[in-house]
């Protein structure tokens, strides 16, 4: 059996002013508001993305990565 590893920190990318910083992803909720820490904009997750992580960031939310068909969390 080969067992996947959850990746637990994502970069996230402001689309609004392009920032990026690197976050803890929750193991046991999503995340789905973001304050932007360079220009303060309040991120949402994308239509049909369960969170900021899954939207926004370089690896999806844990839930999403447990689940090979990305089922939300």
């Amino acid at each position: 059996m080969n067992e996947q590893t959850v990746e637990l920190t994502s970069v996230l990318t402001c689309p609004h002013c392009g920032f990026e910083k690197a976050e803890e992803m929750p193991t046991d909720a999503c995340q789905f508001f973001y304050d932007c820490t360079s220009c303060g904009e309040l991120l949402k997750p994308k239509p049909g993305d369960c969170c900021v992580f899954c939207s926004y960031g370089t690896v999806p939310c844990p839930p999403v990565q447990e689940n090979s068909r990305n089922a939300c969390c």
